[in-house]
């Protein structure tokens, strides 16, 4: 859509319903900003946290008949 054609479709609007979508809008770009915050996380933050079995990579019993 471009911007055009949306501000032909505001304009058709009632005043009301204007009001409306500059709210709107402004809630888009609060909830933008918001998510723009956060923060990565860090290299090695989970650290111990993870545990893998010594033998994950072993080949399960239930599949023995199909190797």
């Amino acid at each position: 859509m471009t911007h055009i054609q949306l501000y032909k479709k505001i304009s058709y609007l009632p005043d009301s319903l204007k009001a409306e979508v500059n709210d709107f809008i402004d809630f888009l770009m609060h909830k933008r900003k918001k998510d723009k915050k956060r923060k990565q996380p860090k290299f090695g933050a989970a650290k111990g946290q993870i545990y893998i079995s010594p033998d994950f990579d072993e080949p399960l019993e239930d599949f023995k008949e199909y190797m």
